[in-house]
């Protein structure tokens, strides 16, 4: 039997019969997991067009099953883990979900240190290649980026100065931005995304620290009454770092040219345009809080100053614990800072 598929498949290669010959004509079906919800900009203007791309630069041989907000189970902290392990082919997720385990890559989410996500995206990508090249070695890195300029929303209170913050419980995303939120005078809560309306509706905590962007995905707008950011002339609060991964042997295996369709998605363009993107959404984030009447502040240039100098001492943590691990951590950020100027001049 064996013998007459393999005359079979000669044949049909021989002849050109299409359909036959299965190696020259290979498709797949990968599984793409989130957290994001449905109907959020992320994944209609972001984690789609990119499905879509991929299928139409493959001619169809790729196909997606797509599911958002966590639809194939797990948390989003295990996201990472089910592309390493093979439960799912391909994931968008927050390193920062696991605290301490991508910790090179944390200097992007240290305060005032991006302004523009394109560029810091860009920065990111090309960190990674040269800084941490072994930062996500379990996975096939498809793009790292960074969202725009994170801020403060706040349910009963409005933010004006960093006192203001006191006693206030704030939702922060990672670590790094956590010690951030503690460094100003709040009292940080660490959690995922989709569990910030429980906590704002429940009061277990007072305020959130989220881009415009994702607002309306998950109400912030509706649960909260006060937003305060910084301008764009200077430094931003802070931003969370993103990567999608592939599962490594999903990749090896596909056929030499669906490979390519895969690496032609990846990398610093694709890292670059998914920031560019995602602060690109800002402003539809922002119009809903606007309609609605909420009140929104801008803080002076003068207590910028003041966050910044209050949180110093996030970055200087952060090179210290570098340097316990056995990494240069001056030099990190130094390359950090140097790679989001370079490519904010792009």
């Amino acid at each position: 039997m064996k013998r007459r598929s393999l005359i079979q498949g000669a044949a049909a290669a021989a002849l050109g019969v299409p359909g036959l010959s299965g190696l020259a004509q290979q498709s797949v079906t990968l599984k793409f997991h989130t957290f994001m919800a449905p109907m959020s900009n992320v994944w209609l203007t972001m984690h789609k067009p990119w499905m879509e791309k991929v299928e139409k630069e493959s001619g169809g041989r790729i196909k997606f099953e797509a599911y958002p907000a966590m639809q194939l189970g797990g948390t989003p902290v295990q996201l990472y883990d089910q592309a390493r392990d093979g439960v799912v082919d391909i994931v968008w997720t927050l390193p920062g979900n696991t605290a301490g385990r991508f910790p090179r890559i944390e200097v992007f989410e240290l305060p005032f240190v991006m302004n523009n996500a394109e560029a810091t995206s860009k920065a990111y990508w090309e960190y990674v290649q040269t800084q941490a090249p072994d930062e996500f070695k379990e996975t096939q890195v498809i793009a790292l980026h960074v969202h725009g300029p994170g801020m403060f929303h706040s349910a009963n209170k409005q933010i004006k100065t960093h006192a203001d913050l006191k006693g206030m419980k704030v939702r922060g995303p990672t670590r790094q931005i956590t010690k951030l939120l503690g460094s100003v005078g709040a009292t940080p809560v660490g959690m995922p995304l989709p569990q910030i309306p429980d906590a704002l509706s429940k009061g277990t905590i007072d305020a959130c620290v989220i881009p415009w962007e994702v607002v309306p995905s998950v109400k912030v707008h509706e649960l909260t009454k006060f937003h305060s950011e910084f301008d764009s002339n200077g430094p931003a609060l802070y931003t969370t770092t993103f990567v999608m991964a592939m599962n490594k042997a999903k990749y090896e295996g596909l056929a030499p040219d669906l490979k390519k369709v895969i690496d032609a998605n990846s990398g610093l363009a694709t890292s670059g345009w998914l920031g560019k993107v995602q602060q690109g959404n800002d402003p539809a984030g922002r119009k809903p809080a606007v309609d609605r009447g909420n009140t929104l502040y801008t803080f002076p240039a003068s207590e910028r100053q003041e966050f910044i100098k209050l949180s110093q001492g996030v970055q200087e943590e952060w090179v210290a614990d570098m340097n316990k691990r056995n990494f240069d951590g001056k030099k990190l950020l130094a390359a950090a800072k140097e790679l989001i100027a370079k490519h904010g001049k792009a």
